[in-house]
């Protein structure tokens, strides 16, 4: 049976993270968007020291609540929720944009975090984990490189030399790389091996010699000229010029870095399908504000069947997307393993999440007119983020190619001149079947 409740106790804490999110996190989102007073003036040091105490008072409300790293399990201190929880959880988180760093489970680090704890040396995970999991230390994951997304096309290099390794390459839009304490670098440590077996994971301190930030890449609508600021977010261009590391960065088995990485992405994915959720939903609502407060030509919006379309549309989407990344979930905590099924499943909801990004938020978008092309509204935002859907974790084209593939398997060829329903071949079965039953019956 498939049943998406959970216990009372636990619908309070996704009750109490709807209200602090909406009474807490979206005002403080509001006030980093500008980061200045009412007359316009900077916000002096001590202003911001208060911003930080504020937030970290935040964070001691989260943790109050036993909710910190809600996505970790109990051996690294999380509670241990299994994915509908999660997924019910980053619902609400999905309309902030700091709700996920207030909650401890922010991207990138969350999924360094299970790569080191799956993959990681004691020391590692004394060094890197426990740093990461207690908010203190931040790190990046450096695999993408300039001239490819593809694993196969991967240059960047690591090569032993006595009890070093030696890296070399260039890598793309590393999140949070320039801010990072430390990068996960995926780099190609046997290329004539196949490919799950080419490549391995480094762990590499940011200040190692040899790492340099070529830019700091920005996403759409921010100005170029923040990409030649080499703090603040963003996403890192990154050189590694004969980086020496000893033999124990070596994070996991020497050639499983393309498979270590799928513990990495596919939870991951699942999240982020239900963040998405969030997002749109928040759409939907500014979409049916706007129908009620709104008129053209004397008639309230509301009343315009053209728009009351395009609100019924976004509803029935966003309400089919969620139930299906909650299957998707409801499916992982059933199997407890990423099975054949289960990679179906989240391929499908990582490929919708694009398009349902995408279309609400266009609707949404269209509804508000001038307001909603402006910048004073979330939705421009959302509408630079929504093509990141389609692109990060996976392009939409390949995962709708891995899952034909694994539906595929479900099925065999017919090796006779028509197809299996083909109808004439159907009736002649059906004719042979119920001659025998006639002839029975009469005998």
């Amino acid at each position: 049976m498939i049943d998406f409740d959970v216990e009372p106790e636990f619908q309070k804490k996704v009750d109490w993270v709807e209200k602090f999110a909406k009474e807490e996190i979206e005002p403080l989102d509001s006030f980093l968007s500008i980061g200045r007073s009412k007359d316009g003036e900077r916000i002096s040091s001590d202003g911001w020291q208060a911003i930080r105490v504020f937030i970290d008072d935040l964070k001691q409300q989260v943790r109050d609540q036993g909710l910190w790293g809600f996505h970790l399990g109990p051996d690294l201190g999380g509670p241990g929720l299994g994915q509908v929880k999660l997924c019910l959880l980053n619902e609400k988180l999905g309309r902030t944009r700091m709700g996920p760093t207030i909650f401890g489970c922010q991207a990138p680090d969350t999924g360094n975090m299970e790569l080191i704890a799956h993959n990681g040396t004691d020391e590692q995970k004394e060094k890197y984990l426990q740093p990461l999991l207690s908010g203190e230390k931040h790190s990046a994951y450096s695999m993408t490189e300039p001239h490819a997304g593809e694993p196969g096309e991967f240059i960047c290099s690591a090569q032993r030399d006595g009890d070093e390794w030696v890296i070399n390459g260039e890598k793309w839009f590393t999140s949070n790389g320039a801010d990072a304490d430390f990068l996960i670098v995926m780099a190609v440590t046997a290329p004539d091996k196949p490919l799950l077996e080419r490549a391995s994971m480094f762990i590499i301190d940011r200040d190692t010699p040899g790492v340099e930030i070529i830019r700091n890449v920005h996403t759409l609508g921010t100005p170029l000229r923040e990409n030649y600021k080499l703090t603040g977010g963003g996403h890192a261009y990154i050189r590694y010029d004969n980086v020496r590391v000893p033999r124990g960065a070596l994070l996991g088995e020497e050639g499983a870095g393309f498979v270590g990485s799928q513990t990495r992405l596919s939870g991951g994915r699942v999240h982020h399908a239900m963040r998405a959720v969030g997002v749109c939903s928040k759409a939907l609502d500014m979409m049916c504000e706007r129908a009620l407060s709104r008129k053209a030509k004397g008639e309230l919006l509301s009343n315009l069947q053209m728009v009351q379309q395009d609100i019924a549309d976004s509803y029935i989407q966003l309400k089919q997307f969620r139930l299906h990344v909650l299957y998707t979930a409801w499916l992982i905590d059933k199997t407890k393993a990423y099975t054949r099924e289960v990679r179906m499943e989240i391929a499908s909801i990582k490929i919708s999440a694009a398009k349902v990004n995408h279309d609400i938020i266009y609707r949404a978008i269209h509804l508000h007119g001038a307001l909603g092309m402006s910048n004073e509204t979330p939705l421009g935002e959302m509408w630079m983020a929504a093509p990141q859907m389609g692109i990060m974790d996976g392009t939409t084209e390949v995962h709708k190619a891995n899952l034909a593939k694994l539906l595929l398997r479900d099925y065999d060829a017919c090796d006779d001149l028509f197809p299996t329903y083909h109808l004439p071949k159907l009736i002649a079965k059906a004719q042979d079947k119920f001659e025998k039953v006639i002839e029975e019956y009469v005998a």
